[in-house]
């Protein structure tokens, strides 16, 4: 599962939200409950840099405080990058998933990018059995 840890504190009236594993990545809102929301905005758009094939997605680490709080991103934004990281786990470029599971390198590109990627469970089985049953979606929300 994809997910990041918010610090979430009041500043004056409002809700100010920050990702420490992401720099630049913050927002905030008149409640908890909406900072919370705009936070799971804030995060899968910071996440959708990884359009770009050679961004890393940064490690999220643990963070202890009561202040903290764990945030997925957007299901088009999650499941992409999910497939990234079980492909590279397992040390493939994208050429050899897609001849492995015979579709084109397009479309495994396609596959792998937050926003454009809309896998069917056929596909997310295919890429399941190519990569020894490891590929683990899980969401959250």
């Amino acid at each position: 599962m994809i997910r990041y840890q918010a610090k979430i504190y009041k500043d004056g009236k409002r809700y100010s939200v920050e990702f420490p594993d992401l720099p630049g990545c913050f927002s905030d809102g008149t409640t908890k409950e909406e900072a919370m929301e705009n936070a799971r905005e804030a995060l899968s758009l910071r996440l959708e840099e990884a359009r770009d094939p050679k961004w890393q997605v940064p490690q999220p680490r643990p963070h202890r405080s009561k202040h903290y709080y764990w945030v997925v991103p957007y299901e088009d934004v999650a499941i992409p990058l999910m497939i990234r990281q079980a492909r590279l786990k397992h040390g493939l470029s994208q050429k050899q998933l897609a001849r492995e599971i015979g579709i084109t390198f397009q479309q495994l590109q396609k596959l792998e990018t937050p926003g454009k990627s809309n896998p069917t469970v056929k596909t997310l089985v295919a890429i399941s059995e190519a990569l020894g049953g490891e590929l683990d979606i899980r969401l959250a929300a």
